[in-house]
């Protein structure tokens, strides 16, 4: 938890949203789901899993608040029907579980009313093994916000985020356990309540969750979907998967040796079209290649066959002016070069993991677009064959080491920061139209 300074109030929960989701972007990688808790997070939400393409739902946990002042949260049920008391409030107020009876057996009836409202017939998202990010307006008591948490942990996410705009210090302390990463804007010394910190703060109604709510399924089912091409390269023919986001920013070519089908590198694609460039998924080896475990062809031959793709990308699709980046990754990192050097008009910049990057020497010194080496080792040996590298490239270049990403496991922080230095290299150096 980073919180930065923020021109506050917000003017309204959209905008909230809105600049909630960079700081969200690098925890939001495997198959993002972001759950909002109604009413108030559910505008957040909405925006934030518009501008992080994800998928969105809600989330129901309803406050158990002390009978004859509802406004004193002293728990909370969430809808999967686990109640959770904060026994330390209950104990300094002197009163027993026992004399919120009648208020857990409202909340249970609210709750299955709303579940009826907001989701009907379809069932409740799937949470396992994806990035689940819970969003609200704020925080206070964090007693609503701790039972969502532990609700989305049971279901096993692969990370946890719990993301506010504005929350009390102390509140923020208490949760810490219970998520996996905390991301919030402002953390105000003088928080009193959540409506203080927006300009905007109206009550929103059932008709406007479910409006939300539906906007964004509409939206969502209008996203680019992937779809098989095969391109001509010279004698051989490459298969690929292409995938063309709605609003699209700029295009992105994927070139392993073998890898293509590699999940992690799927999730990686899936974090570039979430931030609107199409992607190009291809190996540069042919079926038959790959499976006579013959010897490969060389860079050279590789890097033709990667110029033919981005050829044919050019030719064959939208793209054709589109700002584009190249990523190369085992045999394809030093043909990713090759080809940055031959077509300096086409690649605007370029990200090679792993290796023999050094095999693209002869191209090296025409190589003018922005290059980032992602090493997957430490090893002194490899650092050092990636600086001789580095240091022959004609255009700016940087080095950075993601140790352990060599196993790509999929819960691993290294998989993670792969993707998330690749999108902010992309987005650094791929020039794109404001919205």
């Amino acid at each position: 938890m980073n919180p930065v300074p923020v021109s506050l109030p917000f003017a309204d929960r959209s905008d909230a949203g809105r600049r909630l989701a960079e700081r969200v972007r690098p925890h939001a990688v495997n198959d993002p789901l972001v759950l909002a808790l109604p009413r108030g997070g559910v505008p957040v939400g909405a925006e934030l899993a518009q501008r992080l393409a994800a998928d969105f739902d809600v989330l129901m946990v309803r406050k158990i608040g002390l009978p004859g002042h509802p406004e004193t949260g002293v728990g909370a049920i969430s809808e999967d029907g686990h109640v959770l008391y904060d026994d330390l409030a209950l104990a300094r107020l002197h009163v027993p579980r026992q004399a919120l009876s009648d208020t857990v057996a409202s909340e249970h009836g609210e709750l299955d009313r709303r579940r009826r409202v907001y989701r009907g017939d379809r069932p409740a998202p799937r949470i396992a093994g994806r990035d689940c990010v819970v969003v609200d307006d704020g925080v206070a008591t964090g007693g609503t916000a701790r039972a969502a948490l532990r609700m989305v942990r049971q279901a096993g996410p692969a990370r946890l985020v719990l993301a506010v705009p504005v929350a009390a210090p102390e509140t923020l302390e208490a949760l810490r356990a219970e998520a996996d990463a905390l991301v919030v804007l402002s953390v105000p010394d003088n928080f009193r309540a959540v409506g203080e910190w927006y300009r905007d703060f109206d009550q929103l109604s059932d008709g406007n969750v479910v409006e939300i709510l539906s906007e964004r399924a509409r939206h969502h089912r209008g996203a680019g979907a992937a779809r098989a091409v095969r391109i001509r390269a010279g004698q051989v023919y490459l298969d690929g998967d292409l995938t063309m986001p709605t609003a699209l920013r700029g295009v992105v070519v994927m070139s392993f040796g073998q890898g293509q089908g590699d999940p992690h590198w799927r999730s990686t694609a899936s974090v570039l079209q979430r931030a609107g460039y199409a992607t190009l998924v291809l190996d540069l080896l042919t079926g038959q290649e790959r499976a006579s475990g013959g010897e490969e062809p060389d860079t050279g031959v590789l890097g033709e066959r990667l110029s033919a793709a981005v050829t044919w990308l050019r030719r064959a699709t939208d793209a054709a002016s589109e700002p584009l980046g190249v990523l190369g990754s085992g045999a394809a990192a030093p043909a990713a070069l090759v080809t940055a050097a031959e077509r300096p008009q086409d690649v605007a910049a370029v990200v090679v993991h792993g290796g023999r990057i050094d095999l693209a020497e002869s191209s090296l010194s025409s190589v003018r677009a922005p290059s980032l080496v992602l090493l997957q080792s430490a090893d002194s040996f490899v650092r050092e064959l990636g600086e001789w590298t580095r240091g022959r490239l004609g255009g700016p270049s940087e080095l950075k080491v993601v140790s352990g990403a060599e196993q790509l496991l999929g819960d691993s922080q290294e998989w993670r920061q792969t993707a998330v230095e690749t999108l902010d290299w992309f987005d650094r150096h791929l020039s794109y139209r404001p919205e």
